[in-house]
């Protein structure tokens, strides 16, 4: 297996005014080609930060980060990576299909190959025809489609996610899911995931690592047995259930360190 990214005893503090503020602390992980790894750990635990770090938005204080086997930096550079936020951040004066454009217009493509690249990835989020309507004409959950759109327009290896359907309501969030398992089997891409649901990070991932209170340590890395094809329904099987109490287990067991 190709390990595309790689964290050893990797710390990250915060200088603040009060004082020093460990967010990451002694974080060791591989995460391999191809695999759809969630991050869950409580507000506060180094989530984000850790995937924040991996796209060069966050400097390391303390130990080694690769992305392809190059710096963050390197990787930031050579465009890695696809990162998709919180909020959908579409700009309200751009269609969509003029905020897909957007990361294609400053690397400099060709009209024809944005043309392309935009009907490409609208196609793979379910948003065919939505092209020239602008934001405020999608619902919240098609608006995060068009973000995701966005982060694949340039088709990086390796796709971001920050919480990206945590606002969202739960049938719109399933029904997202599904979609992202279908994108990722299309795609084969590496997917790193924020998540605070244990239901979400279980039912959409390869690997879940389940993070501690701030100073954010890994307190489990759960590779999930489950089959890459998951009907929603797999959420009922004892496999899934079983998982789901190792999650919530790491993460009363993270708690500890606050003793």
């Amino acid at each position: 297996m190709t390990t595309v990214i790689q964290a050893k005893n990797l710390d990250l503090t915060y200088q603040t005014n009060d004082g020093p503020v460990d967010a990451l602390k002694g974080v060791d992980l591989d995460i391999n080609k191809g695999d759809f790894v969630s991050f869950i750990g409580p507000s506060g635990c180094g989530k984000t930060t850790f995937l924040r770090a991996i796209a060069d938005l966050e400097q390391p204080t303390g130990g080694t980060l690769t992305v392809n086997g190059m710096t963050p930096e390197q990787a930031r550079q050579s465009r890695a990576y696809g990162y998709v936020f919180q909020a959908a951040g579409l700009y309200p004066w751009r269609t969509i299909g003029g905020n897909i454009r957007l990361p294609l217009e400053i690397m400099g493509y060709p009209k024809s190959d944005m043309a392309k690249r935009v009907e490409e990835v609208l196609e793979l989020v379910h948003l065919d025809g939505f092209e020239k309507k602008f934001p405020w004409q999608l619902s919240g959950g098609m608006q995060q489609r068009a973000s995701i759109a966005r982060a694949l327009a340039f088709d990086a290896d390796i796709l971001l996610m920050d919480e990206p359907f945590g606002a969202l309501d739960e049938i719109v969030r399933d029904h997202l899911n599904e979609q992202l398992l279908e994108l990722w089997a299309r795609t084969n891409k590496t997917i790193g995931f924020v998540t605070h649901s244990i239901p979400e990070a279980v039912y959409l991932s390869t690997k879940i690592v389940v993070m501690s209170p701030r100073p954010g340590r890994i307190t489990d890395v759960i590779e999930s047995p489950l089959p890459r094809e998951r009907p929603l329904d797999i959420r009922d099987t004892p496999e899934f259930l079983e998982i789901a109490h190792r999650v919530r287990e790491g993460l009363r067991e993270g708690h500890a360190y606050d003793d």
